[in-house]
């Protein structure tokens, strides 16, 4: 029998849960995978030859296709992992061959506020702690195919300030670049929350003079808001990869024409360090279904989507295939409409929009929880009134999920302390703006608690989609913004930075840039550029900042608010709680 979760840490569940999980091999065979097809990493984790699966089954039609998605979440989440887990486990009760595509954990999180992702309760997968730690590696590759591009840019400007032009070509056969230091698109990545390291000053000179590097303003962001990372994400094959890498801007010369890996001669490398990364990793539930790991979280400064090749495989060997996006159907769910479905051709059947009586209450006028401390009293007593008002947030995600075209299924991911006449207020609510709706307790019941859920999920499959985007590409970049920021976000429209606006200018008058897609960046916390302002704000205005440019990636990536690609570590962070018994070598506390 399960751990009871209401007496039970996450840890200790998955831990007790971990004593009787089937092997890889066993989950490879579930999933419907070929033995040379399983690349196992031990005994109970693996990677899958992507390749041969879709060769292999390149002529089967595919399953239906489910993606995940929220409402605007409280600073704790609101269980959308938990609700793919539950979803998954809710399929398989059914007797449906089912697969999940979820995000691999950033280190940050982790080690810090939200936990590892993994889900929660009875609706986890397993095991837990390799996959919160590190699990096959792909954060390790992509660290290092990032950083090396910044330590070819960053000896080549070393390099191009030490030496003349007829020295420069002797020595590297590479033309002077003429970098300007200011207009560096990239940073360094590390995979933790490091506040410190937002903004830096690099190449001091030291004892070796000038040799010790190249002086200049520099940064750090999370390993997974990398675009390595995001190109993973959208990657369809390795040649595809290659081509990607070699497209990522670096840097500006000092007349503003871009500096790419290819232009440092780095992306060769770089694709070295990412090739076992492009096989998806693999898992499994707490019930047994198979669970397929690839690319990263944080949809509010990255893509945030599970991998588009993960999708493939799932949706070859499974009649029902759940994926995951990040945050709420603003961010996350906006992405894998626009850019995610754009790239892979894929057309979803269904998006669940997961809701919690704790978010609705917050966004009804119910103080903030604050991570670390305890949850304010007025989440635990009944007040429909803050669930009522706090369904402006939910059905304005319900619409927008209905603009592209798809069928909303609203979760409602049940706590404890949710009354019976809160959860009827939702549903009515919901369903009156045309969304099916469910009441889930995967947390509390796995598989078992979450069979109304599935239900609603297969029926609005059975539905009709006539799915569309919501720009097209050749739309200017700025009329793509304003109608992101009015239709998806509900303002009035869009202010620039100065910086902005020239970096749009330039980016319009290049045919190929002007025609990427746009990967927006802004808080998850909030419909707005404010994280404190709930519910559906209006009578504002988005205001970008500044603008990115992925050309390997294929984005433009306005970056709104004061938001920071570098999240930070709290004051109570989780690596307090996290230890090993040295006896046993078990991780204790992961969560």
């Amino acid at each position: 029998m399960p751990l009871d979760p209401t007496k039970h840490a996450d840890w200790e569940i998955a831990e007790a849960a971990e004593q009787s999980m089937a092997t890889i091999y066993e989950i490879g065979e579930r999933l419907g995978l070929t033995k040379d097809e399983l690349l196992p990493h031990g005994h109970f984790i693996g990677k899958v030859d992507y390749k041969s699966v879709l060769n292999r089954l390149k002529d089967k039609p595919n399953g239906k296709y489910i993606d995940v998605t929220a409402i605007t979440p409280t600073p704790l989440g609101e269980g959308k992992s938990t609700s793919t887990m539950g979803l998954v486990q809710g399929l398989g009760k059914l007797g449906k061959k089912v697969s999940a595509a979820i995000r691999q954990p950033s280190g940050g999180p982790t080690m810090n506020i939200k936990g590892s992702a993994a889900g929660g309760g009875l609706a986890q997968c397993i095991p837990l702690t390799p996959f919160s730690l590190g699990f096959t590696g792909d954060i390790n590759a992509i660290m290092n195919a990032h950083n090396l591009a910044m330590v070819a840019l960053t000896s080549r400007m070393q390099h191009e300030r030490n030496y003349n032009d007829e020295q420069l070509v002797r020595l590297s056969n590479m033309k002077r670049f003429d970098i300007d230091p200011t207009k560096v698109e990239m940073g360094w990545i590390i995979d933790f929350c490091a506040q410190s390291l937002r903004n830096i000053i690099i190449g001091i000179d030291g004892v070796n003079g000038s040799k010790d590097g190249f002086m200049m303003r520099s940064k750090f962001g999370i390993a997974v808001s990398s675009e390595v990372m995001a190109i993973l994400s959208v990657a369809t094959s390795l040649k595809d990869m290659r081509e990607r890498m070699g497209k990522i801007v670096v840097a500006y010369d000092k007349k503003g024409t871009p500096v790419t890996t290819e232009d440092l001669q780095v992306a060769g490398a770089m694709t070295a360090w990412m090739v076992d990364a492009l096989n998806p990793s693999l898992m499994q539930t707490l019930e047994g279904q198979p669970v397929i790991v690839h690319a990263g979280p944080f949809a509010n400064i990255a893509i945030g989507q599970s991998s588009i090749i993960a999708d493939q495989i799932g949706l070859k060997l499974s009649d029902y295939h759940v994926t995951e996006s990040g945050f709420g159907a603003d961010i996350g769910f906006e992405k894998f409409w626009n850019l995610k479905c754009r790239f892979s051709g894929l057309v979803p059947d269904a998006a669940v929009v997961v809701a919690t009586i704790r978010a609705l209450k917050c966004h009804g006028g119910a103080p903030v929880p604050v991570p670390g401390k305890a949850m304010p009293k007025e989440y635990s007593t009944e007040n429909v009134g803050w669930v009522e008002k706090g369904c402006v947030n939910l059905l304005h995600h319900i619409k927008n999920v209905r603009k592209a075209g798809i069928s909303p299924v609203v979760c409602i991911n049940a706590f404890h302390t949710d009354t019976d006449a809160e959860i009827a207020k939702v549903r009515e609510l919901a369903e009156a703006a045309g969304a099916k709706v469910a009441l889930s307790r995967h947390w509390e019941k796995g598989g078992d608690g979450a069979i109304e859920f599935a239900e609603a999920v297969i029926a609005a499959c059975e539905e009709k989609t006539e799915f569309k985007f919501l720009y097209d590409l050749a739309m200017p970049v700025k009329e793509r913004i304003q109608l992101v920021a009015k239709e998806v976000y509900g303002a009035d429209g869009v202010e620039y930075s100065p910086e902005a606006n020239a970096a749009l200018d330039r980016i319009q008058k290049d045919p190929a840039l002007s025609k990427l897609g746009l990967c927006m960046v802004k808080t998850h916390l909030s419909l707005s550029d404010n994280p404190a302002i709930k519910g559906v704000p209006s009578g504002w205005k988005l205001k970008v900042r500044e603008v990115l440019t992925y050309g390997g990636a294929g984005f433009i990536v306005p970056v709104a608010g004061a938001i920071s690609l570098m999240p930070g570590t709290s004051s109570n962070p989780a690596f307090k709680r996290i230890d090993v018994d040295t006896d046993t070598g078990k991780v204790k506390g992961v969560f």
